[in-house]
């Protein structure tokens, strides 16, 4: 039986890393949940309401900034495959959001009235009427 301080078993033991490579790696690891945050933040900001459009706008560009940030270092300096699969993950959920704030600013009246009216609805079929109301005010293409 191995004990744990034989080098011919599983374990490998790293080399410490220099100083250089630590802030290196901080500094990655801190974009890297700025980026995350920015992200999530964008999307439960689009989840609360239209008029606050414009800081989901503001938080997705921040979050595809922070996102190509980390893309390149994790990959220039190869740093965890777990950052760059993150990364590359956010940057996707970044662009679909890029599209859905695009949709929304283009029907941004309709979409206001359609929540407003969704949040007085009482009853399911007071719902209803809003979402005929919605269908009624989007272009003929769209319904």
């Amino acid at each position: 039986m191995n004990s744990p301080t034989d080098s011919g078993g599983g374990q490998r033991s790293r080399h410490p890393l220099s100083e250089a490579a630590k802030a290196s790696l901080l500094k990655t690891q801190n974009l890297f949940r700025m980026f995350i945050v920015a992200v999530l933040g964008s999307f439960f900001v689009f989840q609360l309401d239209i008029n606050y459009l414009w800081l989901t706008l503001i938080l997705t560009a921040a979050g595809i900034v922070l996102g190509i940030m980390v893309l390149v270092r994790a990959a220039k300096l190869k740093e965890s495959k777990l950052v760059l699969i993150g990364a590359i993950s956010g940057l996707v959920v970044a662009a679909v959001m890029a599209v859905l704030i695009l949709i929304s600013a283009l029907f941004f009246n309709p979409i206001r009235d359609y929540q407003q009216c969704v949040r007085h609805a009482l009853t399911q079929q007071a719902a209803s009427a809003c979402q005929t109301q919605l269908q009624k005010s989007l272009p003929t293409q769209l319904r």
